[in-house]
């Protein structure tokens, strides 16, 4: 279904924004290069043109380079019992030949805390029957491709069995069975010198830890309750959330954290300069703060069900930290009376496109055989989405997005919600998740960031979304407050975020915010909207009511304003006073989603890109890195419901689309990425419109100019 601006007469545009969004646009093409892309390279059946990297390599590309890679990872267990008794040079060089990865990493320890290979530090698994490391350091060193080790951090069992004093310790007093105690001495003693040991007996590239900072937990332990004291002055810590001093508890753990960070981080990278080292989710959307720790790259795997919309959170947060960055997607899944299946080849593309289309890299995470072997199936799976991804490379690896849409992800709230020290788990991002689900679903080109990300560039930004984020700083507050003045717009979805900007609502606040049956008034007809509302009072001008809300769906009586506008300063500053964000989440309903989208109109009518098509079309404005605008089409048919999970094989195409973009100048000509086509356009009075006959998973228009 088309979005309401769309459908929408149009009302002349806002000078400042419209301004702005020229500015925009003629800073994206003043620097581009004027030359066509690269001939189209050969198809295979599918019209997905092949990968042209070389290969082999003369050596491995730096992780901050590097695209695609490969993750395999055993957690070898006491009970194996073939470890490596498959593992060929054969079976990997195929694998690396036909899939032409950048990297691959592969297996060193894992959760259970045995290691894969055979340590003098740590305890190697009984089940050791060859050198498995040894063979994949050979055939990678071959071919070019980087070799990282998955190892796992924080959780540890063997070494928490071996020495109960490294375990970290709940509220309880009980020793937690897996994880260790990052006030302790376990990195000192096993973490650190298992890394130097590892990197300097393969001549590794890299380190990819896991188990970190999703692992740690608020810790009572000795060790963490002195540590406490020492910094704070309190002789007691905190039991739960009830004690006034939560938030501090879990800050102080946080820092611990980071300090435990740092510390291996510069330890192993004193003792094996060169090593390229991570540690998995931090300074993610799990960790939305500054980086501290001196990590090489981050990463993250993004969960086996719901990939998806998981990976458009993740992306486009990971997009906006400024620092390398890659994604991994499960190449497996667990369907209901399902055991643990591989993904068709189709199913990853999709996933992989959500990373691609924000300029990302790219992994895919499959285990082999206990013995070691890649089976084919695994092969055949990754070599067919290299290939879709490699396709796409020239005009999707480290674009830089043409801001449109900043959705906050308040890392005050997020803080405060989270029972992890570390952690979005839960709902913690239910808001989040079902506005930029809107957002996306309505055609705008979206990007996530936390405060500290935000602030600086809020005047780059022609719309500000904030989901119903409970906790923001006075300074923060401030900053918003400033930006709308000067000519921003800022939609406030949700009544915990807009009672932080009451005094330029235009309206005043009666009583508390209440659980209440609601009847929302869409443009596209009445939907239920049943939850917290905030009552307010009638708007007074300039105000305006945007929206209302009714007991029942007779719209004639007992409406009450759900949304407002007001301008305020040069700009605008749009509200709703109940969960919609939520609600869309759970529901998708098509007309909360249209009563978004036509409250985002109200306040941001001319964006950059324009999509006439249905929902199911994710959009992003981007710049390659040589600088040609390029806009980004995701088919996001087919997704699993959220209730369960699902495989597919097949994505609708979709046809028909239209898509107009804002420029300055008259392009030169529109190419369609991955095929190399010329398509048909017009250009007229700074607008492009282009006519998209098909898409099937994921396509780039790239504007020549």
């Amino acid at each position: 279904m088309p979005s309401p601006r769309s459908l929408s007469p149009r009302p002349g545009p806002k000078p400042a924004i419209f301004a702005l969004l020229a500015a925009a646009a003629s800073l994206v093409l003043a620097g581009c290069r004027s030359e066509a892309p690269p001939a189209p390279a050969a198809t295979d059946a599918s019209g997905v043109r092949a990968a042209s990297a070389p290969f082999p390599r003369s050596a491995p590309v730096p992780r901050r380079e590097a695209f695609f890679g490969l993750h395999f990872d055993l957690h070898p267990q006491a009970a194996d019992t073939s470890l490596g008794a498959d593992v060929s040079e054969d079976n990997i060089r195929e694998l690396l030949e036909r899939v032409r990865p950048d990297y691959v990493q592969y297996d060193c320890k894992g959760h259970a805390g045995w290691a894969g290979y055979p340590t003098e530090v740590g305890w190697p698994s009984p089940g050791i029957v060859k050198d498995s490391l040894a063979v994949w350091r050979k055939a990678t060193r071959d071919l070019g491709v980087g070799l990282y080790v998955h190892y796992s951090g924080v959780w540890d069992s063997k070494a928490v069995a071996e020495h109960p004093d490294w375990a970290r310790v709940d509220a309880d007093g009980k020793r937690d069975p897996n994880a260790t105690s990052v006030f302790g001495p376990y990195a000192d003693e096993l973490l650190i010198p298992q890394l130097v040991e590892v990197a300097g007996k393969y001549g590794l590239d890299g380190v990819w830890a896991d188990g970190e900072c999703w692992a740690a937990q608020l810790d009572w332990s000795p060790r963490a309750l002195a540590a406490w004291t020492k910094e704070t002055g309190h002789r007691d810590a905190p039991r739960d959330r009830s004690d006034p001093r939560w938030l501090e508890w879990k800050t102080f753990h946080r820092r611990a954290f980071e300090r435990y960070l740092a510390h291996w981080i510069d330890a192993v990278h004193a003792a094996a300069p060169g090593l390229q080292l991570t540690s998995n989710w931090m300074y993610t959307t799990f960790a939305p703060k500054p980086p501290e720790a001196e990590l090489d790259f981050l990463s993250g795997d993004y969960s086996p069900g719901l990939s998806v919309d998981r990976a458009r959170v993740e992306a486009r947060y990971l997009a906006s930290t400024g620092l390398p960055w890659d994604l991994m997607a499960w190449g497996f899944d667990k369907g209901r009376d399902l055991g643990w299946s591989i993904k068709p080849a189709e199913h990853l593309m999709q996933e992989a496109a959500v990373v691609l289309m924000q300029g990302g890299g790219f992994q895919i995470y499959h285990q082999p055989t206990r013995s070691g072997r890649v089976v084919e199936p695994i092969v055949a799976q990754e070599e067919a989405v290299a290939a879709f991804c490699r396709a796409r490379e020239a005009v999707s690896h480290k674009s830089a997005s043409v801001p449109q849409v900043a959705l906050l992800l308040s890392s005050e709230s997020f803080w405060d919600r989270s029972e992890a020290v570390f952690s979005p788990w839960g709902d913690v991002f239910l808001e989040l998740e079902g506005a930029l689900q809107a957002l996306l679903n309505l055609h705008y080109s979206v990007d996530i960031l936390a405060e500290h990300q935000l602030e600086p560039r809020l005047g780059e930004f022609p719309l500000v979304v904030v989901p119903d984020s409970h906790r923001l700083t006075p300074d923060f507050r401030r900053a918003l407050t400033g930006y709308v003045e000067r000519g921003g717009s800022l939609l406030l979805l949700g009544e915990r975020c807009a009672r932080l900007f009451e005094p330029i609502l235009g309206v005043a606040f009666e009583g508390p915010p209440a659980r209440q049956a609601a009847e929302l008034g869409s443009v596209s007809g009445v939907v239920n909207a049943d939850g917290v509302w905030q009552k307010v009072s009638p708007p007074a001008f300039p105000a305006r009511a945007a929206g209302y809300r009714y007991p029942t769906r007779d719209e004639r009586k007992d409406g009450e304003v759900a949304a407002t506008v007001h301008p305020f300063g040069k700009g605008l500053v749009a509200a709703v006073y109940g969960p919609l964000a939520s609600i869309y989440f759970r529901s998708h309903h098509p007309w909360i989603r249209d009563f978004i989208g036509h409250l985002a109109y109200e306040i941001f009518p001319e964006p950059a890109v324009e999509v006439r098509g249905p929902a199911g079309v994710d959009v992003a404005l981007r710049r390659t890195r040589d600088g040609r605008l390029s806009v980004h089409l995701l088919n996001t048919a087919a997704l699993p419901l959220p209730d369960r999970h699902g495989f597919t094989d097949f994505i609708p195409p979709l046809a028909g689309l239209e898509v107009a973009v804002r420029t300055a100048q008259r392009p030169r000509a529109v190419t369609w990425v991955p095929d190399g086509g010329r398509l048909d356009w017009s250009w007229r009075d700074g607008r492009l419109t282009v006519a998209v006959p098909r898409l099937a998973v994921h396509g780039v228009l790239v504007v020549e100019p």
